[in-house]
């Protein structure tokens, strides 16, 4: 996973620029670019890309685009010059054909534009008319700015709509389009780099329309478990699947259960969020049993999350991959630990957002949701006078005709002895929590949207490592963790933190993996995305 996380560190950054947007700049005619300092004599008349666009709707919504591109170069031929097609016209088509075969996607497709350069290529340029040669230019440069919109920036929906509220990438299609021209449209990764994580996701992308081409079977379900040791036919089907999976390393045609197959069993189990135990029951095999074409979507699907997402940069951040049921924990982008976690029940899903951690709360109290009040603390009050001491609870207070209750700190507070505060609108913290064997499972989705750490010491020891005024040592925060009140921290240096939502992805050791699309984010974004035929 340790890829992904790279993605989301700049979001902070991006969030504070979104502040201060200001208008779109007006963009000035450069009028030293001329026939006398240009190496090209090939220059549009202003008035013809102003009509192209006219006449050309699905290229209308990258107007300013097109009208800040050529007042940069005084509306000189960016696709052409004076001896015909540029290199760069060739090589943009070249990738513009790799990338729709790559993503099947017919979208990109411009049946008049391939047409005409064809024709331009394979005529005697005294044959081609000065309009077909314009018509060329524009359409090739409309038909990149397309190209880029999709491929780097992503389609076109509202995340918030998705429940995604971490700010989307913002991507200058005319500075692309200079740094392609500068690169001859060659070296895609220097003119807009896309993240190692979106590019190891095309790679498996690639592979599974293949894969699609060879998969057509159902394997059966099992009467019981399979384990390592056992001779059955059962297995076979088992086999071939994890052999053109890529989890079983040989063919192996036999009905044995041997160690390879083990192995193979754990390796799949690993990445696709199974219990992790060697053994083949009817829950692996629901899994191997997923259609090609629906992990084709999945791949897809996240492949759009990644665009919208920042490039890689290295600092400290935090990051939670809800599907995942996972916190990471980066320094200088480097991974120092993965945790365990618990998010939000699908009723009370846990909001896709980014902040700043600030705070850590030891012993803290837990103010009781008006809720909750309602509907277990006053009956409870009702039924049995010493509920409140029962559940170590205290009223402070009266609040639209319901009492206000607090948990006072102590083993069985519902936050358990610690919670890490990134303020945020959506009331969103991790904290500890008295019920540690709930971690144990391997679906994790029980809170009503916060997450509940499963080293809740451990992340406070991380968080305190540098602090210089108080020598955080272990026996320092088991002190902490156990004051009859809350004690408050305030780190001196906030660190990023991301909550991100995704079901597929390639870990650190090059593998796919997949979880299941537990709050239904994929299936509407599948809405958005994927024409219904």
């Amino acid at each position: 996973m340790k890829r992904i996380f790279y993605l989301v560190l700049t979001v902070t950054i991006i969030a504070i620029a979104c502040k201060n947007f200001k208008s779109r700049k007006n963009i000035d005619r450069d009028t030293t670019i001329n026939n006398t300092t240009s190496f090209n004599n090939l220059f549009l008349d202003s008035m013809e890309v102003e009509k192209f666009l006219a006449e050309h709707e699905n290229f209308k919504p990258y107007e300013n685009q097109y009208l800040d591109f050529y007042k940069q170069r005084n509306y000189e031929y960016a696709w052409f010059d004076t001896s015909g097609i540029a290199e760069q016209s060739h090589n943009f088509l070249n990738l513009l054909d790799n990338t729709i075969n790559t993503l099947q996607d017919s979208s990109l497709y411009n049946e008049q534009l391939i047409k005409t350069y064809n024709k331009i290529a394979e005529t005697d340029k005294k044959s081609i008319s000065k309009k077909e040669i314009e018509q060329a230019e524009l359409s090739l440069t409309g038909q990149f700015f397309a190209y880029a919109a999709k491929v780097y920036k992503g389609s076109d929906i509202d995340a918030s709509e998705l429940g995604w509220f971490i700010p989307r990438k913002k991507v200058d299609l005319t500075a692309l389009l200079d740094s392609a021209l500068k690169t001859k449209a060659k070296e895609t990764e220097i003119y807009a780099p896309l993240n190692a994580q979106y590019n190891q996701l095309q790679q498996y992308l690639t592979k599974y329309f293949e894969l699609d081409k060879i998969i057509a079977d159902t394997i059966p379900r099992l009467a019981k478990p399979l384990k390592k040791g056992v001779h059955t036919d059962s297995l076979i089907p088992v086999k071939e699947r994890l052999f053109v999976l890529g989890d079983l390393a040989m063919k192996d045609t036999t009905n044995f259960f041997d160690s390879s197959l083990f192995a193979a069993v754990k390796k799949f189990q690993r990445r696709t969020g199974l219990t992790v135990d060697g053994s083949i029951g009817n829950k692996m095999i629901e899994e191997l049993n997923i259609p090609v074409k629906q992990r084709i979507s999945q791949i897809l699907i996240n492949m759009e999350r990644m665009r919208w997402l920042p490039a890689e940069k290295d600092t400290n951040y935090i990051v939670v991959n809800i599907p995942e049921y996972k916190m990471h924990v980066y320094d200088s982008g480097k991974l120092q630990y993965d945790m365990n976690v618990i998010v939000g029940k699908e009723t009370n899903s846990t909001v896709i957002f980014t902040g700043n951690l600030k705070y850590i709360v030891f012993s803290p109290f837990w103010n009781v949701p008006p809720s909750i009040v309602e509907k277990e603390v006053v009956p409870g009050i009702k039924k049995d006078a010493n509920y409140l001491a029962k559940n170590n609870m205290e009223i402070t207070g009266k609040s639209n005709g319901l009492p206000v209750v607090r948990q006072k700190p102590g083993p069985n507070n519902s936050l358990g002895l610690v919670k890490f505060l990134f303020p945020n609108s959506y009331d969103i913290y991790f904290h500890d929590t008295p019920n540690h064997d709930l971690f144990s499972a391997t679906n994790r989705s029980f809170s009503h949207g916060c997450i509940r750490l499963s080293e809740p010491k451990k992340f406070a020891q991380y968080l305190l490592r540098r602090d210089t005024a108080t020598v955080w040592k272990e026996k320092v925060i088991d002190s902490c963790m156990h004051l009859p009140k809350e004690k408050w921290v305030t780190l001196d240096k906030t660190i990023p933190v991301s909550l991100v939502y995704f079901t597929a992805w390639v870990d650190k050791n090059g593998l796919l993996n997949f979880r299941k699309d537990i709050y239904g984010h994929d299936a509407k974004m599948s809405e958005k995305l994927f024409v219904k035929k």
